[in-house]
């Protein structure tokens, strides 16, 4: 899931929810209920990616100098928003084939 769809979803979410709590005057539930569902898209975003994404990051160290410099930065716990970055670096710098 990318960090795009993760805001996305947290925006849609917000509109619902103040457009509920409008309707049935529970302004101060409503702005409870979005701090909460924005903590929840922080907090994925920026929780720690699976073993995977770690295989997925030795395969693409050592092939550009901005990607590595990356890595390094992230290193030793990647975030998923860190994650997304460098495979941005890396899709940017990889010839099209």
């Amino acid at each position: 899931m990318s960090l795009i769809i993760i805001l996305i979803v947290a925006a849609i979410l917000s509109l619902i929810f103040h457009i509920i709590g409008v309707y049935i005057d529970a302004k101060k539930t409503i702005w409870a209920m979005l701090v909460f569902v924005w903590a929840i898209a922080i907090g994925t975003a920026m929780n720690e990616i699976k073993p995977s994404g770690y295989k997925s990051i030795e395969k693409m160290k050592g092939q550009f100098a901005d990607t590595d410099k990356l890595i390094e930065e992230s290193m030793p716990e990647i975030s998923l928003y860190e994650m997304l970055s460098i495979r941005k670096s890396y899709l940017a710098n990889k010839p099209k084939e």
